[in-house]
């Protein structure tokens, strides 16, 4: 009969009940919650959520992601997670590699369909050659875009630190009746000038005339995202960070030094943002996820369950859940 696997413990209806209630969820939980053991859940999980894509029921995508993440956090055992995204948005997780070595990167992009390959216009991700280099071997007709938000990350972290330098230096100079705005400036910087009521604009404005560094520094943070809000072309975006550079250069400032070589190696890539504006948001979100999962679940180490949970997590209601159309 249809209803029931020879080899399983229950029906198939109870068994899609039960991969339901492990979304966004711990097998431990599903244990306590539905009174069946652990093994058997387990044993569901492989029947019904595979360990690897399954290209023939995939639907087509255009933009891929790449992105590595550690499995135990100060341990740097990174492996590399390769996500998709539809063109109705809906993203798509297409393996977990055990490592994010370039060769690795390379043989699995190498192994797509090429029903597949040749709908890859765009490949997003950060700033790690391997993966980079890998793309540019396997797939050479698609654009490679850093993302922006990685970027973004470093050269507001260059003002994060030119603000911590300055609150240094400042306790040092400033009698103790002038120190108060020296207090709590951390996201006070850090938030976008529209994001600060009048309150914290005055105050910012107490500190920066202390500091006519940091009023620079936060002005070319400033401008830069504007460039990255603003430029509607890679031409046009090239030009406005090649002025933008020269104005730290001449500004005399050393917190972006570091950021400029970076920008250096990577700017090509970087300003294809400027063409589709598509960044990496997607793979980021999926992170999100993945970090969840892992505190839910106390880590997860085997990179074939990290495949088998992340692809539940994402797709498991549209799957199972009978109220959605579920499909074995």
């Amino acid at each position: 009969m249809d209803w029931y696997d020879p080899n399983a413990l229950h029906t198939k209806a109870y068994e899609r009940h039960l991969i339901v209630q492990l979304v966004n969820s711990t097998i431990s939980d599903g244990v306590a919650r539905e009174d069946v053991s652990y093994d058997a859940l387990l044993g569901i999980l492989d029947r019904w959520i595979a360990t690897s894509v399954d290209w023939d029921v995939l639907e087509p995508f255009t933009v891929l992601g790449i992105d590595e993440i550690a499995l135990t956090r100060g341990r740097r055992n990174y492996v590399a997670v390769i996500t998709a995204q539809t063109a109705t948005g809906r993203v798509l997780v297409l393996a977990v590699l055990p490592d994010r070595v370039k060769a690795t990167v390379a043989a699995w992009l190498q192994a797509i369909p090429e029903t597949h390959r040749q709908h890859i216009q765009t490949v997003c991700t950060d700033m790690w050659e391997g993966s980079v280099t890998a793309v540019q071997e396997t797939l050479p007709d698609a654009t490679i875009v850093v993302d922006r938000f990685h970027v973004a990350c470093q050269y507001r972290d260059a003002v994060d630190t030119l603000r911590k330098q300055e609150v240094r230096r400042l306790r040092a100079a400033l009698p103790a009746d002038e120190q108060d705005d020296l207090k709590h400036l951390m996201w006070l910087i850090r938030a976008q000038p529209d994001d600060r009521d009048a309150t914290d604009q005055e105050r910012l404005e107490r500190f920066l005339m202390h500091s006519p560094a940091m009023r620079q520094a936060l002005t070319l943070r400033d401008e830069l995202t504007a460039i990255f809000d603003t430029a509607r072309s890679k031409a046009d975006g090239l030009r406005r960070i090649g002025y933008w550079r020269q104005r730290v250069v001449k500004s005399g400032l050393t917190c972006f030094d570091r950021f400029l070589i970076l920008l250096d190696t990577w700017q090509d890539l970087l300003a294809n943002y400027f063409t589709q504006h598509q960044t990496s948001g997607f793979v980021e979100g999926l992170n999100t996820k993945r970090k969840v999962l892992k505190r839910r679940c106390y880590g997860v180490r085997n990179v074939s369950r990290l495949f088998q949970r992340l692809t539940l997590d994402l797709d498991g209601y549209r799957r199972f859940n009978p109220w959605h159309g579920a499909t074995h």
